[in-house]
């Protein structure tokens, strides 16, 4: 799926628009602006609104937040079942609870079911029951479907006037997500920003509108039909691999054109619908903008100065000196802070490094994961309890020399005494075949070699995951890269015989 990204310049900053009770006892229809406004108000958001809640949240809790986020596997699982099925009485009392937080909710929105619950909010699938009175170009599959079923015929005269006076439309339907009152009002306010920010990106779900009533936050998001990957992934063949890719990467190159980390990249945050062959990136609870409270590391230094500096320090001291027996009782060494935001098994090494200066290319490595899962068709791929066994399923891979050299370019030092950790590792290659039972000699009937697509393939994910930030590829390299460049899907060739 080629499609290219455009810079676009800053436009009107974004305002929340507050949920209150019409007093005047007029309709949204009743105003002969309103149909003009309401697109400037579904994409309005105050950040005095979100302000007013600064003095509740407490400042040692954010970064204690942001480590925890999105640690269960299952994330913001997407639920596939119909919208016929019934539903569970706690989740039908949390929808009873939310329409009736929100004034005036049952007149814009019909709740179906919930679709995902995460660490911070949940999401709700819903009817916008005032789609087809503005504007919405938010919509993508607009131009789709414009079917209009025909006239009909038997009725009587009167009620085939009623009829033909209320014109009938598709339902259409968007995502609420409900935001937790535990998630800081800061942390509301920079997801709406950032959404706002990314309105026009491709590939990226846009914000339709906010809403606040006293502490609760809604974001109304538009709904995408997607299919689980749990379904698809183990069936897609190397070409569906880079259509799914070539849209995801086009997502990140327009995020991270803006500068913008998103931090949480794994398949369920990726809703892609292989039939369409689309995706839309979603979730922007844990981004923030590039550069944004960071401290200099020495991976951003040169070579020789970052020699000089790990010379000085206290490990290299201790390893000429020989082996310690234990640890000294009192640790001099300052403490390292880093954002360590993400969902386990998809953290780059830098972010296990405690970088203080991560950039953008820590999402290019977790897009590699996924591209690792899908061609070793297992689901995690890394499936480690916290960031020391994180660091080891790493090591186990690449073995402990390169693990050594990408701690020193963060300033640490990496050591293990595990003896299924080979000082070399293994190449992908490799794994793969041992994944993919391939690895016997072909006696089970596999080819024990991979084929020419595979190696491109093996090629591009030995790009994304670079234990190096600086040598791994862009986004945007990425789109040009050999293995993304999608023209038309290949001709299946028919025994047919042409006369």
């Amino acid at each position: 799926m080629a499609a290219t990204v455009q810079r676009r310049t800053a436009k009107e900053p974004f305002h929340i628009h507050e949920d209150r009770r019409n007093t005047a006892g007029t309709s949204d229809v009743d105003e002969p602006a309103q149909d003009e406004t309401r697109t400037k108000a579904r994409s309005q958001y105050t950040e005095q609104d979100c302000e007013d809640r600064e003095d509740q949240s407490a400042g040692g809790a954010e970064e204690e937040e942001q480590e925890n986020h999105a640690e269960d596997e299952d994330g913001c699982e997407t639920d596939s079942s119909s919208d016929g099925d019934e539903i569970d009485l706690s989740v039908q009392h949390d929808m009873d609870k939310l329409q009736a937080t929100f004034p005036d909710f049952k007149d814009k929105y019909r709740l179906i079911k919930r679709i995902g619950e995460g660490t911070f909010s949940t999401v709700y699938k819903a009817e916008d029951l005032q789609y087809h009175k503005f504007e919405n170009s938010w919509d993508l599959d607009a131009s789709e479907g414009q079917w209009r079923p025909p006239p009909l015929a038997a009725v009587s005269h009167s009620r085939s006037n009623s009829l033909s006076s209320r014109p009938r439309h598709k339902p259409k339907f968007v995502a609420i997500k409900k935001i937790y009152v535990t998630s800081s009002p800061s942390r509301i306010l920079n997801e709406l920003e950032l959404l706002h920010d990314l309105r026009d990106s491709h590939s990226v779900c846009p914000l339709i509108t906010a809403s606040r009533h006293a502490d609760q936050v809604l974001a109304i998001l538009p709904y995408f039909r997607h299919q689980d990957f749990r379904k698809y992934y183990p069936h897609m063949s190397v070409y569906d691999m880079r259509v799914y890719f070539r849209s995801l990467f086009t997502a990140l190159a327009a995020v991270h054109e803006k500068g913008i980390i998103h931090r949480d990249i794994k398949p369920t945050n990726f809703l892609y619908d292989p039939e369409k062959k689309r995706g839309v990136l979603v979730d922007f609870g844990l981004a923030e903008r590039e550069g944004v409270d960071t401290k200099p590391c020495l991976c951003h230094e040169d070579r020789q100065v970052r020699k000089q500096r790990l010379q000085q320090s206290v490990a290299f001291s201790s390893a000429q000196a020989g082996p310690q027996a234990g640890y000294p009782l009192n640790d001099t060494r300052p403490s390292r802070r880093a954002n360590r935001a993400g969902t386990r098994g998809f953290r780059a090494p830098e972010v296990l490094f405690k970088c203080t200066e991560q950039t953008t290319k820590i999402d290019i490595w977790s897009a590699g994961v996924i591209l690792l899962t899908i061609l070793c068709r297992r689901f995690p791929f890394f499936n480690s309890a916290d960031d020391v066994e994180a660091m080891i399923e790493i090591a186990t891979i690449f073995g402990s020399r390169r693990m050594k050299q990408a701690g020193q370019l963060h300033g640490c030092m990496f050591d293990s005494n595990i003896p299924t950790i080979g000082e070399r590792g293994f190449s992908f290659e490799k794994i793969m075949l041992w994944s993919t039972c391939r690895s016997d000699g072909g006696k089970d009937g596999k080819s024990s070699f991979l084929t020419e697509e595979e190696k491109g393939a093996i090629e591009f994910l030995t790009r994304c995951m670079d234990l190096d930030p600086t040598r791994r590829i862009s986004a945007e390299e990425a789109l040009a890269h050999e293995f993304l460049q999608v023209d038309t899907e290949p001709e299946v060739e028919d025994d047919v015989m042409l006369l």
